[in-house]
């Protein structure tokens, strides 16, 4: 039997959450287009910066979800395959130095 002490059961891949967002919002999505959806991703990630400065581990936790959850719209609007492009971009380790623990100057992005 799985541990689900630290989740809630319902774990949900990447590939399946930008499945349910395309599912719930593309529509809506689509006609906005890139642009009108960037904006309220920008939107969001000042609710999340407010979270993390003042908001409490739920406000912080649901203002990660926007986040992740516009970030999704913009990828299904473009038609990336978030799951594709995770996996290719860090799949085999760390853009910069190629390990799975980052050995990149951390003066530097990797």
């Amino acid at each position: 039997m799985p541990d689900q002490s630290s989740s809630s059961g319902n774990d949900v891949s990447y590939r399946d959450f930008q499945q349910l967002i395309r599912n719930m919002y593309f529509e809506k999505d689509e006609a906005r287009g890139i642009d009108g959806t960037f904006m309220w991703l920008m939107e969001e990630v000042g609710e999340l910066a407010a979270a993390l400065r003042e908001g409490s581990p739920q406000e912080q936790a649901a203002e990660f979800a926007d986040v992740l959850a516009w970030l999704t719209t913009i990828a299904n609007v473009a038609n990336i395959d978030l799951s594709q492009a995770i996996s290719d971009k860090y799949g085999s380790g760390c853009p910069g130095c190629g390990r799975f623990a980052c050995q990149c100057d951390a003066a530097g992005k990797p």
